[in-house]
């Protein structure tokens, strides 16, 4: 708790002309700022930490000196020191004070060290960084209304968005999402023509593709620079039933698709019931869309929460913004609940509707014609 000396506490008071202050609740609020400010100061060290490796080399080699760390990294003893300093005392790594060394448990490398794990997290950091880069344009946005595109964005969030989306869907897409939906395996295994719409830098695509190597993937997103880096990324996890072009949810070409697919995009499209519409005739008339969406309850009330919290951050410089930037200019937002899916989804033509799974970050809805 932090404790506010009484004579300073007369003087707000005094000064904000409030005739009754609850002490413990501002104290409450004060050391939630404070921890809010210690998180926020520590975003950029999170990124520092990832690209330099220290979270995965604490992780690979255990208990380490600030010097150890330093040599095994390459990296500045008295920088890597402040910075170990910074992580223990925000609970991301542990500080063993008669060794005098540092190290990571379990759980921590889960979210911070091991870029395998489902819960793998260093990546929202990254995206978290293009806001405040981002901040006058969308504070420029609040007053006018406008839009602000996807692609007018700080470059950090694309890269941070592939990389916090990735793990989770390499956790969970192939041995949870997919079977969850009624008789898609099997045509995969067998061979199926696929859609994966908005598929950004291709993480998607490509886990979908290497684990399906008999069915054809085409991924359409309508920001060129990232369908060019989703064909690097290709090339580069040596996928060969993968393509990519540049297209509109609304009028992405070819028709008779097996399986289409929407991850983490539905919601920022302007016009999600016209694109719904769309992958509903692109369709076989046995076959199935699957939209994997933020996961959220149908109220407001209802998603005040941690999770709830973040997103509605997201959408708010990210995500409103890039649909009112399109046509209609729906603005569904991050947070928009499976109900107002359902809506969207059926509104586009489709007949059929269930939500097939769910994590605490993923809606997972299965939509047929």
């Amino acid at each position: 708790m932090i404790s506010i000396p009484i004579k300073y506490e007369k003087q707000i008071l005094i000064n904000i002309k409030i005739m009754e202050v609850n002490e413990n609740k501002l104290h409450d609020l004060l050391g939630k700022v404070v921890t809010e400010m210690g998180a926020a100061a520590n975003g950029p060290l999170i990124t520092i930490g990832d690209k330099l490796g220290l979270f995965t080399t604490l992780t690979d080699h255990g208990h380490l000196t600030s010097y150890e760390l330093a040599e095994k990294t390459n990296t500045a003893e008295r920088y890597v020191r402040e910075w170990l300093s910074a992580q223990a005392a925000s609970g991301y790594i542990e500080y063993d004070a008669v060794s005098k060394k540092f190290f990571m448990t379990p759980e921590q490398s889960m979210v911070f060290g091991n870029r395998k794990s489902p819960v793998f997290m260093t990546g929202a950091f990254y995206a978290i960084s293009s806001v405040y880069h981002d901040e006058p344009k969308i504070e420029k946005a609040f007053k006018t209304g406008e839009g602000v595109s996807w692609g007018d964005h700080n470059s950090c969030l694309f890269c941070g968005t592939e990389k916090f989306f990735s793990p989770s869907y390499e956790g969970n897409l192939i041995s949870n999402w997919i079977p969850a939906l009624d008789g898609v395996v099997q045509k995969l295994e067998k061979g199926a023509k696929v859609a994966d719409i908005g598929c950004g830098h291709a993480a998607s695509t490509i886990i979908m593709a290497k684990a399906f190597p008999n069915s054809t993937f085409i991924g359409f997103d309508f920001h060129a620079a990232s369908v060019e880096q989703a064909k690097v990324r290709a090339k580069a996890a040596g996928v060969a039933n993968v393509s990519f072009e540049v297209a509109l949810a609304k009028d992405f070409p070819g028709k008779d698709y097996d399986f289409i697919t929407f991850f983490d995009c539905l919601h920022d499209m302007g016009d999600p019931v016209g694109a719904c519409s769309h992958a509903k005739a692109a369709l076989k008339p046995d076959g199935t869309c699957m939209i994997v969406e933020p996961f959220a309850k149908d109220s407001l009330e209802e998603n005040l929460t941690p999770v709830g919290r973040a997103f509605y951050a997201f959408s708010t410089m990210l995500c409103t913004p890039c649909s009112l930037n399109q046509e209609v200019g729906l603005a569904l937002g991050a947070q928009a609940g499976e109900e107002k899916l359902k809506n969207v989804i059926t509104k586009g033509g489709f007949s059929k509707f269930k939500r097939a799974s769910e994590t605490p970050f993923n809606l997972i809805l299965e939509a047929r014609p």
